[in-house]
């Protein structure tokens, strides 16, 4: 055993020496090359006295990068990560100055800028020659990943060494999308998983299929899957009456409200109760370990509110810094030369990329990769029974770029090459994993709503109930026949001027919001959910605008007489317990529209008006509310179809014949494969610690 320690410390020893000789050479480049950044006096010294100065720079500079760093990125963590990314680069740049004045000569010089530039340059050559030196030793390799972990294990009991699972959610990556991008090449580790890879390899992952529920996005869909519930969340934002405020999934304050009536109502803790780990999610799923999790975001900072310390593992290193930073400004180049691409093209459909949206886009495709996969790393050498993890990249992009093309192909391939970076890193694991990845939901194509008709939904609306619009969209050809069918249920003659709103004005507006392609109206002066004969009474007109209206799908409203109603083009009305007999506007979204619309009606805050965009079929387009030319939020189209990859170790997900349909299914699914991978357990007894906000 001693002389294990001893290898392995002449073994650590030669490495440094060896970082710390190419760290010197690259100085000495550096010197030679920049005009601003010298490493002798004025008057000139002696080679020996240049290199002695290089290598003594260079020492303290890797010295303060592994002391320093790590204290300073902890004391920024209350500054926003986006930020903390955008310093990486000065923060360096200091570090070196003061290594320069340490040095023995003194005459050492250096422009703040070109410092930046030094820095850079020399703590990604370290980094590279380091990783490079590691790789062939496995204990070091473990040990370098290790420093991308939060360990806050340190001196708990030897874990069990039973199969523990990882869970890998790609945003939006629907399940053709996925199946297309193994056909494709792009997604080579995905093909080795299948069999796919041209290989003869058998397969080690089955692809299946599973159906969303009505509102397809990440807050209904990872909530039902961590939390075993989604109930009464109709859409990614919607307004409730009792409390006349609008809830919105990705909002800290929502976030904790949803996690705390899912716990409540099912008297669980998560999915990941026990020895788990949440990385990256909206919701915690009960786990002990949290890291940039956003329901927790809202509370105030304690050692159970860890989300921004999981930047900690990551950023403590300055060279992934530094590599981080770099492909940030890589990727925001990326994007604005995409953008401009698109826009000399004249790409259609097209929707506005400037503004704040690149670095939005950097932070979701590089930054937030970075750090969650580390964290991930972290946990799989920690031994943790179970952690999910969501990658948000290609859900960004698609939304703006399209789910299909070149944009989302980059992405693609890159999500690949961090999944054969998990699968490497479980190999040097304490224990066997088995990873699972999975989408909460898919993306459909089209363009907008407003691209096509020249107004919003809130525009019809608001001409459906006879109030103003704006100019422009009154001009529209859908903007005069919603004023038309004004005046024809109010039995008025063609009006001009400002006469023809009086009427309405006295009356509440409408509350219309948007997630995706599915819109919600909401009446805010009317304490509960009002009926068709009640809105009937009130806007004549405004059903049948919308229900004609030949971008809107369907609508769902209640019915006094009926109970749920869905509307249709037409004067088509068909009941919710007839719609298995009788699809009528529902046909066009095939099998399960019927069962999601129904579910939906019996939430508590499901608007006086579910309107979903049309749908065709043939090309599977939406017309998306948002200005997002790749949405989901609806149903119709690829959207409503994600997938769930998992290894041929674990059962079936579900039998021959059965469908997997809903989030809440997918979630007890995943239980079961936790209990066969004697995973954490959840537990029988209710657990109530989650419903702090």
């Amino acid at each position: 055993m001693r002389g294990v320690r001893w290898r392995r410390a002449v073994s650590q020893a030669g490495r440094s020496l060896t970082v710390w000789a190419v760290s010197t050479l690259t100085m000495l480049v550096l010197a030679g090359i920049l005009p601003d950044f010298r490493l002798q006096s004025a008057d000139g010294d002696s080679a020996t006295v240049i290199a002695v100065t290089a290598a003594v720079g260079a020492g303290v500079f890797g010295v303060l990068s592994a002391l320093v760093w790590p204290l300073m990125v902890r004391l920024l963590l209350l500054v926003p990560a986006l930020v903390l990314g955008l310093l990486v680069f000065f923060l360096n740049g200091s570090l070196l100055l003061i290594a320069l004045r340490l040095t023995p000569s003194g005459q050492t010089e250096a422009a703040p800028e070109t410092a930046v530039i030094v820095a850079a340059v020399m703590s990604a050559v370290a980094s590279a020659t380091g990783g490079a030196l590691a790789v062939r030793d496995d204990d070091a390799y473990r040990r370098r990943l290790y420093r991308l972990a939060d360990r806050r294990r340190r001196g708990g009991p030897p874990g069990p060494t039973g199969p523990g699972t990882v869970f890998l959610q790609l945003d939006g990556v629907g399940h053709d999308v996925l199946a297309d991008a193994v056909r494709r090449g792009l997604m080579p580790t995905v093909a080795r998983w299948l069999g796919e890879d041209g290989t003869g390899a058998p397969p080690s992952h089955r692809l299946t299929p599973w159906r969303t529920d009505w509102s397809s996005q990440t807050g209904a869909s990872q909530l039902g899957i961590l939390h075993g519930s989604n109930h009464d969340v109709p859409a990614f934002r919607w307004y409730e009456k009792e409390t006349r405020e609008v809830m919105v999934c990705n909002r800290p304050t929502s976030a904790a409200e949803l996690q705390r009536r899912a716990v409540e109502r099912t008297g669980e803790g998560g999915l990941l109760t026990g020895d788990g780990a949440s990385r990256g999610n909206l919701f915690s799923g009960g786990a002990g370990e949290q890291a940039l999790v956003l329901s927790i975001a809202a509370r105030r900072r304690g050692r159970e509110n860890r989300s921004r310390a999981g930047y900690f593992a990551y950023f403590s290193d300055p060279a992934n810094a530094v590599r981080t930073a770099l492909s940030f400004a890589a990727e925001v180049g990326r994007e604005i030369g995409q953008s401009t691409r698109a826009r000399l093209r004249k790409e259609r459909p097209r929707v506005g990329r400037g503004g704040l949206y690149p670095l939005v886009r950097a932070f979701a495709t590089v930054v937030e990769r970075d750090v969650v996969v580390a964290a991930v790393t972290g946990d799989l050498l920690a031994g943790r029974g179970a952690v999910y993890a969501d990658l948000v990249a290609y859900d960004e992009v698609a939304h703006h770029s399209g789910p299909l093309g070149r944009d989302t192909a980059q992405v693609l391939g890159r999500l690949d090459r961090a999944l054969a970076l998990i699968e490497k890193v479980a190999d040097h694991a304490p224990r066997p994993y088995r990873i699972v990845v999975l989408s909460d939901h898919g993306q459909s194509p089209g363009e907008t709503f407003r691209a096509r008709y020249g107004l919003t939904l809130g525009d019809l609306v608001r001409a459906g109930c006879g109030l103003p619009v704006p100019r422009k969209a009154e001009r529209t050809h859908s903007g005069a026949e919603a004023r038309a069918a004004v005046r024809a249920a109010l039995r008025r003659p063609v009006e001009e001027g400002g006469e023809r709103h009086r009427p309405a004005r006295r009356r509440s507006e409408p509350i219309v919001l948007a997630s995706g392609n599915l819109g919600l109206i909401s009446f805010p002066d009317v304490p509960h959910r009002m009926s068709k004969e009640e809105i009937d009474a009130r806007h004549p007109a405004l059903l049948p605008t919308l229900a004609n209206h030949p971008g809107v799908g369907f609508l769902l409203v209640r019915s006094e007489e009926h109970g749920g109603l869905v509307l249709g083009a037409a004067g088509a009305a068909i009941p919710l317990d007839r719609l298995d007999e009788e699809p009528g506007p529902l046909a066009a979204f095939g099998p399960g529209a019927a069962d999601a619309v129904r579910r939906t009606h019996g939430f508590p805050h499901t608007a006086d008006i579910m309107v979903n965009s049309s749908h065709d079929p043939a090309d599977g387009e939406v017309l998306a509310f948002e200005e997002q030319i790749g949405s989901h939020g609806g149903l119709g189209g690829a959207q409503s179809r994600p997938f769930l990859l998992s290894p041929l170790a674990l059962s079936e997900p579900v039998t021959d014949g059965e469908v997997l349909a809903g989030a809440e299914h997918v979630h007890r699914v995943l239980r079961r494969w936790l209990r066969e991978s004697e995973g954490p357990q959840v537990p029988v007894e209710p657990v109530r610690q989650e419903r702090a906000a």
